[in-house]
């Protein structure tokens, strides 16, 4: 039997980039998708036995929670910060910076950051490439309802994004 050490160094080994991934898909910056995997395995650490049945699961739907509610924080500063200093915004942008934004990944972020949570996990989840079994148990449903959750998710999005668009 494995030490509680090696079993969570174990668990770390095999999830560790799978979690990485979902926060980076949400996040698109490979830093902070990094930070958010660590604080996952922090917090799973803390709160669970590494050999738990659940364990993959938990992970994979706290790193999409975790990864969202960054953006919307992100957001949100983004916003005061705009409030705050509305001419020194124009001045301080990077043109390099701004070369390297994608716009529709922009516009799509900030769609899903305005989604209900269970809407943008299962997308995020989805999207990093977990199975439909996979997103069902990481979000705690039935593999049968995945597809249709899925659907709906993606409607929201696609309003979200024209919505977004339109301001």
């Amino acid at each position: 039997m494995k030490s509680r050490d090696e079993a969570f160094e174990a668990l770390f080994k095999s999830e560790y980039a799978r979690v990485a991934g979902i926060a980076n898909r949400v996040l698109a910056d490979s830093h902070e998708a990094e930070d958010v995997a660590q604080e996952v395995f922090i917090n799973f650490h803390r709160l669970h036995s590494a050999n738990a049945q659940f364990a993959p699961a938990w992970l994979h739907r706290a790193a999409a929670h975790t990864a969202l509610n960054r953006l919307r924080g992100r957001r949100r500063r983004e916003k005061r910060e705009l409030a705050q200093a509305p001419g020194e915004a124009e001045r301080t942008v990077d043109p390099q910076r701004m070369l390297e934004v994608n716009e529709d990944r922009r516009l799509v972020r900030a769609a899903l950051a305005r989604l209900a949570p269970k809407p943008a996990a299962v997308l995020v989840l989805r999207a990093s490439g977990l199975s439909y079994a996979e997103v069902g148990q990481a979000l705690g449903v039935g593999t049968g309802q995945i597809g249709t959750m899925l659907r709906r998710a993606e409607a929201a999005l696609r309003k979200e994004v024209t919505r977004g668009t339109s301001l």
